[in-house]
């Protein structure tokens, strides 16, 4: 059954309340107006049975049928019935399918009264009831109103506008109670991007209870993304001015051997200071996402590229129809990824290619390489921070920090996506995917 049901919170919420209505007006047609209506025809066809037995009891007494004839003409107006003696006729009893009380009728009225041949109910028209009597068969016929309430129906009706009325009254007032969950999924979705929407908690006191904590936490988060920039600029400070200094101290040494070793070593610590500083910072400092368009993007990365002589070039890129050309997101934190998978497919591959896939629902980005590529059973390790699998890549390709892969995935998951990582069939190394929900 669970595939069956609606996913979302209304049609599970709406269908609680159908569900129990439908079933209530199910069981009071079949159980109680059935039985109410048959039980109402029963007591409204005896009351016309006794009158047909004194009518056919009547006509009995007459001496010949001339006389049974007048007793007609005089009893028949009195009692509201038409009668025919002799009468001819089908002698079968008849009903539609569908008079469900007809059959009540039938039954009640060759019950009471006695010498009953048949009753024809027909549809729109008088009941007539076949007696045998001494002077041939007796026809009696009224309006069907007399044995069966005119509109059985209209119990049902009035149930089912009350019901439907009823519902979409309980509708409303559940759409009431959901739109705060609504509001507080959209609002943590939007964070979960990297936006801030405004929240304001409404609603019943748990929804209210769970608005709160969400703002509680992302005032948290903020403070610490806060707390975390404000530590960087003072360890960017502190750990750069040792290094100028250490900087121009070996420039003032004579070029020998170990003087150019240290120098390298510096060098090597300062890139490492910029690229930890680099993961720590994320994208905290790019403000809000704004609309970008991801394909004028790639173009820009790759012709930045060309120009400093990296064999990279523009792969594959596809728009589906129904996809808007715009996406909101961080420009620079998204260039800041794109160039470290860039800059990995460049050291460890002979070329690269980024391109883009847009969708109504995503958009891709993908950076592929002819390099060796990355063991399927290492990718989640490639993904950790200061992670180098030097023995699974080129070893004389460079070396790195380890942080690239991670400076890309923090910068994804901020805008609410992912890295994956997988094999090129293009290239035959490695290829990296940004995927963003649109």
């Amino acid at each position: 059954m669970r595939p069956l049901l609606p996913r979302g919170l209304y049609g599970r919420a709406a269908l609680i309340l159908v569900v129990p209505v439908v079933t209530v007006q199910i069981v009071l047609s079949v159980a109680v107006i059935q039985r109410l209506y048959e039980d109402v025809t029963r007591q409204m066809t005896r009351s016309l049975a006794s009158g047909l037995e004194a009518l056919a009891e009547a006509v009995e007494a007459a001496p010949d049928l001339p006389a049974a004839q007048e007793v007609l003409r005089d009893l028949g107006p009195s009692a509201s019935v038409r009668a025919e003696l002799p009468a001819g006729g089908p002698l079968t009893d008849g009903r539609a399918l569908t008079d469900l009380s007809g059959r009540t009728v039938i039954e009640t009225l060759e019950d009471e009264v006695a010498g009953v041949r048949a009753v024809d109910l027909v549809p729109g028209g008088p009941v007539t009831v076949s007696i045998d009597t001494r002077h041939g068969l007796l026809a009696v016929s009224f309006e069907r109103r007399r044995v069966s309430p005119s509109n059985p129906h209209q119990l049902v009706v009035v149930t089912a506008v009350t019901s439907l009325l009823m519902t979409f009254i309980a509708f409303l007032f559940l759409r009431n109670q959901l739109r705060p969950v609504r509001r507080l999924a959209l609002a943590a979705e939007a964070f979960g991007r990297g936006r801030v929407v405004p929240y304001r908690p409404s609603g019943s006191t748990e929804v209210r209870a769970a608005g709160h904590a969400f703002l509680d936490m992302r005032a948290r988060i903020e403070r610490q993304i806060e707390q975390r920039t404000l530590m960087l600029s003072g360890v960017s400070h502190d750990l750069r001015t040792p290094l100028t200094r250490l900087k121009l101290e070996l420039a003032m040494l004579p070029e020998e051997e170990s003087a150019a070793a240290m120098s390298r070593d510096v060098a090597e610590m300062e890139a490492l200071v910029d690229a930890f500083l680099a993961f720590a910072r994320g994208d905290a400092l790019d403000g809000e996402p704004e609309p970008a368009d991801p394909v004028a993007l790639v173009a820009d990365l790759v012709e930045r590229w060309s120009r400093g002589g990296q064999p990279v070039a523009v792969g594959p890129v596809s728009a589906g129809a129904e996809a808007e050309a715009t996406v909101p997101l961080r420009r620079q934190a998204i260039l800041r990824a794109l160039e470290n998978l860039v800059g990995n497919a460049v050291r460890y591959g002979g070329r690269a290619e980024v391109g883009v896939t847009l969708s109504p629902r995503a958009v891709v980005f993908s950076v592929e390489d002819d390099g060796p590529g990355i063991p399927r059973a290492r990718r989640d390790e490639a993904l950790r921070p200061f992670s180098r699998l030097d023995t699974a890549r080129n070893q004389n390709a460079g070396s790195g920090v380890g942080l690239g892969l991670a400076i890309a995935t923090d910068i994804a998951r901020s805008h609410g996506g992912t890295l994956r990582l997988g094999d090129s069939e293009r290239l035959g190394g490695l290829k990296a995917e940004i995927v963003l929900p649109r």
